[in-house]
Parts: structure tokens; sequence; C-alpha cells
């Protein structure tokens, strides 16, 4: 990949393809995922249910691991279920962020590839709901042993696709995801929304939002092109 900064101070990025995270990066779902999981602690009796904050892209496992240690892998499963269920009914409030429709539209298949904490079920309903196009590819949050902050999940999005991380760009909202793709190997583009700059630190660049990134297939490559808020 190659990095170059043109007369309008936009950078330009070649890469040979984008591991997109989906809730704050495609799609924001976070009024479901505040509802329901301040519904699941109430159910499950963790103090003080309507002040829990949820912490943005971690694997649901690994929350209800977090809130209840005490529960053997029977019981996680259960509360994994309920509360996959729960976000699966509630949509309400979906909406698919700024110029992500045409963006992935514009994509060819082999190029991009989801990379979630959420599960299969969860990723699947949320895209349908939002109309947006389901990935011949996807990394879901239970098709890895270790959630992000780990590399596992966008290494193997990379090698689902066929390319070295080195070769791919992250995009990514939460400071667990950027993580993930850096020790993954990857260079990260951040987006602003669920976390501010600060918290995206780790991110090469950022962006207020994919309304402000263009895409364009050159050859075998996706060249983008955008004015990062900071950088490198």
């Amino acid at each position: 990949m190659s990095e170059t900064k043109t007369k309008t101070d936009q950078i330009c990025v070649k890469t040979k393809a984008l591991l997109f995270d989906m809730d704050g990066v495609l799609i924001s779902s976070i009024g479901s995922v505040v509802r329901c999981w301040q519904r699941w602690c109430e159910m499950y009796g963790v103090p003080n249910p309507d002040s829990f904050e949820v912490p943005h892209g971690t694997r649901a496992v690994d929350i209800v691991r977090m809130l209840k240690p005490e529960f053997d892998e029977a019981q996680v499963a259960e509360g994994l279920r309920v509360i996959e269920e729960m976000e699966i009914e509630d949509t309400a409030d979906l909406t698919v962020l700024p110029g992500v429709k045409s963006l992935l539209e514009g994509l060819p298949p082999e190029c991009w590839v989801i990379v979630t904490s959420a599960t299969r079920r969860l990723l699947l309903g949320r895209l349908a709901a939002a109309g947006l196009p389901i990935p011949e590819r996807f990394i879901s949050g239970d098709m890895v042993v270790r959630g992000k902050p780990d590399p596992e999940p966008y290494m193997r999005g990379a090698e689902l696709l066929g390319f070295p991380p080195g070769e791919c760009v992250v995009v990514e909202d939460a400071p667990s995801g950027v993580g993930a793709g850096v020790a993954a190997g990857c260079r990260v583009l951040g987006v602003l929304g669920t976390h501010d700059a600060s918290g995206l630190h780790e991110a090469k660049w950022i962006v207020t939002s994919l309304e402000e990134v263009a895409v364009t297939v050159v050859g075998d490559e996706l060249e983008l092109r955008f004015s990062p808020e900071l950088g490198s």
C-alpha cells in the first residue's frame, strides 16, 4: 500500500482491501444496544441496570462473562441467547450511517469484508433491517476464539480475502477495534461517532464519517481519498 498527499490536503491511500467494523461504522444501533443490555441487566440482577454503560466494540459473550463471572458455560450460552434475541428484535431506531450505502455498493465483493463483535445472526439481522448488501465474506464474534482488542478477528478477515494484513485498511469506531486492527498489522482509519478522537488515537487517520471518503477501483487496488481529522 502507498500514501500520497494531494494539493488540496487530501490523502490518497492505496490498499488491496477494506475490513469494516459494523456497529458505529456502517450502521448505528446504539439505542437498541443500550436498551437491550439494560433490560438484560435487570433480568439477571445486575446492580444499577439503568446506568450500565455498554463497552462498545466488545463481544456480547465477553460482556456476559464480565457481568456474571459466576456463570458456567451453559449459563453464559443462555445469557448470550437472550441478549441476541433482544437485539435482533429491537431495530426501532437502527440507521445507516452517512455515505455507507453508496460506498459499499461500489466496492467489488472480493475487496471488502465485515469484521464485527456481533454474532452471525445479529450481523445478518441488522444488515437486512438496514437494507445494506450482505458481504460474501464476514467474521462475526462467534467465529473467533478471542474477540477485539485481540488481533484474531482482523487477521482472520484479511485471510478470508487472501491478503496480508499489511495490505488491508481497517475501518473502526471503537478503541478496542482500532487496537485489534493495529495489532493485526493493518493501517486503521478511525471514524468518529461512538468515541471522540482521543479515544481513537491509535488510528493512522480519523474522519468524521465515511461520507468524506471516496473510494475508486484502480486495477487490482482500491484508492481512498479523504481529508483526515488528524493522523500521520
